[in-house]
């Protein structure tokens, strides 16, 4: 079976098509935009399917990374992927950027938990703690950056994402620590997906509400005729 995967959780627009039958990725597009994924989505996805030599039709699984991440991004890659799975009667799966960083932590230091964790601003983080055997034991979730040091601390995690700096700088201690970037490679959600098999449909997971709210003094009375 050969799966598509799609990121837009963070700054990346990537895609890679894997051949799970081989464990073996075919073909990728990766595009470092900041935004504006929405643009340029589907030309990353051709691209990568070109470069794995394949086509919708050969196509078993969509896998997507549903957060948590850029509100505008989520909702990009989330609707792409449910939109193409509907299209070729194929599963959609979502993957967790905090599962997709924490497997890599895993893979690079093995045999430990790991608490993968992304700085949210407003002294927020968001988190997700995985025993040794990458188990899921808390979260994902938002957290207070005191939390994050006392589950750290408590399990002698590896620390995974971009407040990975942060929490081991407020405990003043040392951690090892794996990828800390917001999203992980786009290989490691097509793989996870593949393990997943299908779920429930995917969505995006917004741990907190969007920054932007409507100004109650622009709001029109509705005129009745």
């Amino acid at each position: 079976m050969k799966v598509l995967a799609i990121d837009c959780a963070a700054s990346l627009c990537a895609a890679c098509v894997y051949d799970a039958a081989v464990g073996r990725e075919v073909g990728r597009s990766v595009l470092d935009l900041g935004k504006g994924h929405a643009e340029h989505l589907m030309a990353v996805i051709a691209e990568a399917l070109k470069a794995g030599a394949t086509d919708y039709a050969g196509l078993g699984a969509i896998a997507v990374s549903v957060g948590p991440g850029s509100f505008t991004g989520l909702r990009v890659g989330v609707s792409t992927a449910r939109g193409l799975a509907l299209a070729l009667k194929v599963p959609a799966i979502g993957v967790t950027t905090l599962e997709a960083l924490a497997a890599e932590a895993a893979t690079a230091i093995p045999g430990r938990a790991v608490l993968a964790a992304l700085d949210a601003g407003r002294e927020e983080i968001h988190a997700a703690l995985y025993d040794k055997m990458s188990v899921l034991t808390y979260g994902p979730a938002v957290t207070t950056l005191a939390n994050a040091v006392a589950m750290a601390s408590e399990h002698s995690a590896v620390l995974a994402g971009t407040a990975a700096t942060l929490i081991a700088e407020a405990a003043g201690r040392t951690f090892d620590i794996g990828p800390r970037t917001a999203t992980a490679d786009i290989l490691t959600y097509a793989r996870l997906a593949a393990a997943k098999g299908q779920g429930e449909r995917p969505k995006p997971l917004y741990l907190r509400g969007a920054d932007a709210k409507p100004q109650a003094g622009f709001i029109l009375l509705r005129q009745r005729p």
